[in-house]
């Protein structure tokens, strides 16, 4: 049995071959562009997260559309980190975000790429600004920064230190520089319009003082730049065509094309935008995902139930899985949530294609073959995925005594319960027709043993008078079993809109992890490495977790069950 892997990526990602993108608006620019020959043709686009957290299935939205506008158009995608604010960064976080990259299926162009390698230059870029008078060195405190900055009706106030002189101030910023003044003396503003309507153009901070070490270039800097004025430089300076951008940047835009246009930059990069990624059932916040990881609500970044790539790797997620979600999802220009029943179906659709079949039973009762000898045993063929004939088939051992799930059996079924019950005839997988012919319970009342007998001509499951049989149940051989820890994970929030009525974490789901110590699954469980997905027949879809599983003691995580709510709604409105 190959179990279909899950650590890796599915190889490099791109659109189907003889197939054509999906048309959106940024698609639909880009191929004016190109048209028209602006930048000779040529597509350049990046993928720019900050190294202070791990990436989500928000993030994923950007990097299937950043790297596939990309090979789309024969182009290429960087892969740069804003590393711009040392107090919040982490070589961890670096290294995390090119594994999940990398996960994806996805490829950069070139080496990886910082903002930090361009300090020096984004420094010259700034000296440019102040000797044509478009920046300034201010020396009023954040507070008073704060106060001078205006609302919406009110136009903000000069502050007294914009009129220095451009000489002063290459002196004060080449003295910050060196590290002269404290944390918070100085910073560098750029000088554009403190009555403007856009709050972003009201003298943006372009640089600070901090004293930190940088995870890359140590103690080399004690003054960074800010985001707005980095991340549209380093797209200059990387001959970024196409800079995609979520929405919460258009009102920055303005700002990127002053940056660009003022400091002189040789290569004029344009800024899109598009609405981000929300999910329901989920908190996609960086700050309410730190939350759950700190306060203890979950296990760590890669908690199987967290929407962050590695959790959902953990989870036994299929990267193609996440790439046709986001397609699916396409690319707007207004906000809105999608329902996390669309990323499930998508989940489901790719792991019923490529997931081997295993046999196990979650809530074993004993069911015992009477016309069956004791000490006999065989072994049955078994299909390892019937959407997929490659895949073969593997041997599953059966003997007198069995196991099948205890909800599978009812003393006195109600009127559409087709399984097991005293007289009814059913289907074991793979196996034989059996029928029920008693069963005891023990002291309090529960079911303790069933017993049966088989049909000898029924192997394989087949009447051999053609007779109806209306259910098929999944066994395991007692004997044979492996015991396994299931891991039964739901959605992480029992509400759609978490923290819409309050706090979030209120709104978290108890039931959201059940683990369950009885289960017994099919020799093959032996088979799989950590990692490895499967479908255990009639229960859902599951990976051998990858930190806690051993060949010797298994671990399984429920990826998905097998309802899928989504298909039928699109069958229902299609």
């Amino acid at each position: 049995m190959n179990a279909a892997r899950g650590q890796e990526g599915d190889g490099e990602a791109g659109p189907a071959p003889g197939t054509d993108p999906p048309l959106d608006f940024i698609r639909t620019i880009v191929a004016a562009d190109r048209a028209a020959g602006k930048h000779e043709g040529r597509v350049g686009t990046r993928f720019p997260p900050e190294p202070n957290g791990f990436l989500h299935i928000g993030h994923a939205k950007s990097i299937v559309l950043n790297f596939g506008v990309a090979a789309e158009n024969g182009g290429t995608c960087n892969l740069r980190y804003d590393d711009t604010n040392p107090a919040k960064e982490e070589t961890l976080y670096v290294e995390s975000i090119a594994a999940d990259v990398r996960w994806l299926g996805y490829r950069w162009e070139g080496s990886r790429k910082f903002a930090s390698d361009y300090f020096e230059r984004l420094y010259e870029f700034a000296e440019t600004l102040i000797r044509r008078g478009k920046a300034y060195v201010d020396s009023l405190s954040a507070e008073e920064v704060r106060a001078t900055r205006g609302t919406l009706e009110t136009p903000g106030t000069e502050s007294p230190y914009r009129n220095r002189t451009a000489e002063e101030n290459l002196d004060l910023f080449r003295r910050m520089r060196a590290g002269e003044f404290p944390d918070g003396t100085h910073v560098l503003r750029a000088r554009i319009d403190m009555a403007s309507g856009n709050l972003n153009l009201r003298d943006p901070t372009l640089y600070r003082i901090r004293r930190l070490r940088h995870h890359r270039t140590g103690d080399d800097w004690c003054i960074y730049p800010m985001y707005d004025f980095a991340h549209a430089l380093s797209d200059s300076i990387e001959g970024i065509t196409h800079s995609l951008c979520t929405l919460e940047f258009e009102d920055h835009r303005p700002l990127y094309d002053w940056c660009v246009a003022e400091s002189r930059a040789e290569f004029v990069p344009r800024q899109i935008e598009f609405a981000r990624l929300n999910v329901s059932y989920t908190v996609l916040s960086k700050r309410r995902l730190l939350r759950l990881v700190s306060e203890g609500h979950v296990s760590g970044w890669d908690d199987p139930r967290m929407p962050t790539l590695a959790g959902l790797r953990r989870r036994g997620v299929p990267p193609a899985a996440i790439r046709a979600f986001c397609e699916r999802v396409g690319v707007a220009k207004r906000d809105s949530t999608v329902d996390i029943a669309l990323l499930e179906h998508a989940v489901r659709e790719e792991l019923n294609r490529t997931s081997p079949r295993l046999m196990g039973v979650l809530d074993p009762v004993r069911l015992v073959v009477e016309n069956y000898a004791e000490d006999a045993e065989e072994t049955l063929d078994a299909v390892n995925n019937p959407e997929d004939p490659a895949a073969g088939a593997r041997q599953v051992p059966f003997a007198r005594e069995l196991l099948i799930e205890r909800a599978d059996f009812m003393e006195d079924p109600p009127r559409k319960f087709y399984r097991l019950a005293p007289g009814r005839e059913v289907r074991l997988r793979y196996a034989f027709l059996v029928t029920c012919t008693g069963f005891t319970k023990d002291a309090d009342g529960r079911v303790q043993e069933i017993r049966c007998r088989l049909d000898p001509e029924s192997r394989g499951g087949d009447a051999p008078d053609g007779r109806r049989v209306r259910a098929t149940l999944h066994w395991v051989s007692a004997r044979h079993a492996v015991p396994a820890t299931v891991r039964l994970y739901d959605r992480l929030f029992r509400v759609e809109h978490p923290g819409r009525d309050g706090d979030f974490t209120g709104d978290l789901n108890p039931d959201s992890m059940r683990v369950n110590n009885d289960a017994r699954i099919e020799p093959s469980v032996r088979d799989l490495s950590p990692g490895d997905r499967i479908q255990l027949e009639r229960l859902g879809y599951f990976v051998a977790d990858s930190g806690d599983h051993r060949r010797e003691s298994p671990v399984l995580n429920r990826t998905v069950s097998l309802r899928d709510t989504w298909a039928r709604i699109a069958k229902r409105i299609g």
